[in-house]
């Protein structure tokens, strides 16, 4: 598997699925996860109240429609509140490793993820780099591309750096 590494919106990437840094309340939220609620529109939205209706443990992973996006599927998971006391890293790994399952099993190849957690719920986000990273080159997966969109130059900027010490 490729990994790239952008500067932009994770909601108008080309690829055959997102990955969406959800709540567990499945229903839409700030950052990432309020975003890809917008830019799918209603369909993404409807879909998470079907299939999720008692929402997404921390850690797990479930698919949408992408709605109006370029993407065919919206891939959701919950990663932990660091800023709430949920450190278990396992958990954010779990967000990574049960995306590509999830992907693999829907036949995506291209993936766009964002950093999980680093956000809103405060993980370190060199860290958070570094889980997503650590996944990746270990990954059993179909998936020919895992692009991680950044959405500020800093960011970009960090992610190139820990992908290239890692390669």
């Amino acid at each position: 598997m490729e990994v790239t590494v952008v500067q932009g919106d994770i909601t108008v990437q080309n690829v055959d699925a997102v990955v969406n840094a959800a709540n567990r309340r499945m229903r839409g939220g700030g950052g990432v996860d309020g975003a890809i609620h917008a830019a799918g529109g209603r369909e993404v939205l409807e879909d998470c109240r079907r299939r999720f209706p008692a929402g997404l443990a921390t850690g797990a992973a479930g698919w949408t429609t992408a709605g109006a996006m370029p993407a065919q599927w919206v891939i959701h998971v919950v990663g932990p509140n660091f800023r709430r006391g949920k450190r278990d890293r396992s958990l954010l790994t779990s967000c990574y490793e049960r995306a590509l399952a999830v992907a693999d099993e829907l036949g995506a190849r291209t993936v766009a993820f964002p950093l999980i957690s680093a956000g809103s719920y405060g993980w370190p986000r060199l860290d958070a780099i570094d889980a997503a990273l650590e996944v990746f080159r270990t990954a059993q997966t179909r998936i020919s591309e895992a692009r991680m969109v950044a959405s500020s130059a800093r960011s970009h900027g960090e992610v190139l750096a820990r992908l290239e010490r890692v390669r």
